[in-house]
């Protein structure tokens, strides 16, 4: 006798495709996706040019392509952080959700294509953000700019590259949580800016938070035994991500929509 697998477990693999092409045809139709990720990346220009003639003056205290070309990113990651948001509650605006799981009911599926969706467009986007202030950096310093291996480089390129990629993911999934445009980017900013920031200079176990974990993945303190290496920073952040996204499946499958 001849078995034959289960329909639904034949039709898994397609199911989960079409999710992915679906979400995906909606994030990158979305001109607010274009326009967050172009405006972040003018600004971080911006910002990078700033902290290069800083340092062509010495106001820095590095004279480090990579360190003056990637300081910029503590400010350019909100557009990473609005970028997020908008792609977990632009569709709660006008109750586009209803149409989405009626075409996907498995609610499970249909964030999990979400998030990969994200991190497919953001992971380049955010690669380019990163190299664009370092390529600036070095250009307009020149000579005077302190000589750093390779290796050096590409390991905080790759740092950041995550590090804005696993916060875009943890915006999404406040975002999915609140529903709530505003709302959402007000907390996922006030924490990056305000809290994170305060608890880094008052609590020592501050540096597991998502935040300072992050900030080890590309900017290692030197010389000190109890910081986070960039490797245990990539851990919680990767940590951080994945259990706020389950946290959010599981309600999510809970909740009306």
């Amino acid at each position: 006798m001849t078995a034959f697998p289960a329909p639904a477990t034949r039709a898994r693999g397609p199911e989960a495709a079409q999710a992915l092409a679906a979400e995906l045809s909606k994030l990158v139709s979305l001109p607010a996706t274009w326009l967050t990720l172009g405006g972040t990346l003018v600004v971080n220009l911006i910002l990078a040019m700033a902290f290069t003639i800083a340092g062509l003056h010495g106001s820095t205290g590095t004279k480090s392509a990579t360190d003056i070309g990637l300081a910029s990113i503590s400010y350019a990651q909100a557009g990473f952080v609005i970028l997020g948001v908008l792609a977990a509650c632009s569709e709660y605006t006008g109750g586009q959700i209803r149409t989405t799981l009626i075409a996907m009911p498995r609610r499970a599926l249909q964030l999990t294509a979400k998030h990969l969706t994200l991190a497919i467009v953001v992971l380049p986007a955010a690669a380019i953000t990163a190299a664009s202030g370092v390529a600036l950096a070095a250009g307009v310093l020149g000579d005077t700019a302190t000589p750093v291996t390779s290796g050096h480089v590409a390991a905080a390129l790759s740092g950041v590259t995550a590090y804005l990629a696993l916060t875009t993911l943890i915006s999404a999934s406040v975002g999915a949580l609140v529903r709530q445009t505003l709302a959402a980017v007000v907390i996922v900013l006030g924490y990056f800016f305000i809290a994170g920031p305060l608890l880094r200079d008052h609590t020592p176990a501050a540096k597991y938070l998502p935040d300072s974990a992050g900030f080890a993945m590309w900017f290692p303190v030197a010389d000190n035994a109890s910081a986070v290496t960039p490797a245990q920073g990539a851990l919680l952040l990767m940590a951080w991500t994945t259990g706020l996204i389950v946290v959010v499946m599981l309600l999510y499958r809970r909740r009306d929509t």
